[in-house]
This record gives structure tokens, sequence and C-alpha cells, in this order.
């Protein structure tokens, strides 16, 4: 295992001037300034059919597999739509599996037109830990996502975010995802009786 951590940034955003694309790009330069090699999967940009298990070589399928299962970490950016993630998301959540996820540290990033996005963090959080993924405590969801940003051209994808605290919450996530990539859990060690107990 390299000592460098690989981050892996996935938009599940298919629209051109996407919100979610430059919000993960800020997590994925936070990223690499903590010391990570960092790569984006756009998915618009990758040949990804509607799942279909009886079909073996299904366009980009094994690529996508192949770069989420070898990151160390993985950031999940997607819009919100009808109160959940994407279906492009979701359709790449249906080639990855134990396989991809298992034991990899997962942050979450979730872009609203209007100002609800609690829900698509949750289904999110769901699916990621049904294949075994360690998914962060910290998350970053944004409300009325176009007035988050302003017009830059020496920012990230040409816009700067209009709040600084929300940029910070935003950069946090890709320092996290650095800093445990490689947690693992402790398994030898017994709980105590009283911190089992505590969980009841």
């Amino acid at each position: 295992m390299s000592d460098t951590p690989s981050v892996l940034a996935v938009s599940g955003s298919l629209r051109e001037d996407s919100y979610t694309r430059t919000a993960l790009r800020y997590v994925l330069r936070a990223a690499a300034e903590a010391g990570a090699d960092t790569r984006m999967l756009d998915l618009r940009e990758y040949d990804l059919p509607v799942y279909d298990p009886d079909v073996d070589d299904q366009g980009d399928g094994e690529e996508v597999k192949r770069l989420a299962r070898e990151a160390d970490a993985i950031a999940l950016g997607t819009p919100v739509y009808h109160g959940s993630y994407s279906g492009a998301l979701k359709n790449f959540h249906d080639y990855c599996g134990f396989d991809e996820y298992e034991d990899t540290t997962v942050g979450l990033l979730a872009t609203a037109g209007g100002g609800s996005y609690g829900s698509t963090l949750d289904h999110l959080r769901i699916t990621v830990r049904g294949v075994h993924g360690w998914v962060l405590p910290h998350q970053v969801g944004l409300r009325n996502a176009s007035g988050k940003f302003e017009a830059d051209p020496d920012a990230i994808g040409g816009r700067r975010f209009r709040d600084p605290n929300l940029q910070k919450r935003v950069e946090k996530l890709g320092r996290m995802l650095v800093e445990y990539a490689f947690i693992e859990p402790d398994v030898s060690s017994p709980r105590s009786e009283s911190e089992a107990a505590a969980d009841d």
C-alpha cells in the first residue's frame, strides 16, 4: 500500500454547467493540498449503459469499477432529484459493490436547487453502508446551489463560493478523506460490557 492516499471524486451530475462538479473540484483541491493523489470520475464522460447483470461487457463499466476499487477514499457528489440522488449516480452504484466499496472511506456531497438535501445524503449513506463503505460523519449539502457561487475567472471552474464558511465545509470534506483514507476497524479488541450496553 502506498503512503500517499488516492482520492476519487465521482460526479453524479450530467449537467454541463454543474454545481456538483464545481464543488467536488474544491474537495479534490483540498485533498491534493493535504497530500493525496486525486482524480475526478465525471460520469458524463463515460459510456455507462443502464446496468444489466446479464451483459458481461457494458461500455466503460469495468473502467469505472477499477477506478473505484483502486481508490483509498471516494467523494460522491450528486444533485438532488426528487429528494434523492441522481439516476446517473444510482447507475454507477449498480455497477459497484463490495469489491469497490468495502473498507473504503467515503465522503458525501449534495447540491440542491431548492432548500432540501437531507434525504439525499441519508439515501447515499444507507447505500454505501450496504456495501460496507466507511462513510465520514462530516457531509456537505448546498441549498439553492446556484446562489452559492459567483463568477471568478481565477477560481476553480470559473466559480468561487460567496460564503467562505461554506467553502471551508467543502474543503474540510477533502481533508477528512485524506486523514481517514487508511482507517481500519480494530477487530482484535472486544468491547467492554459497558460499551456494548451503551449501544442498546
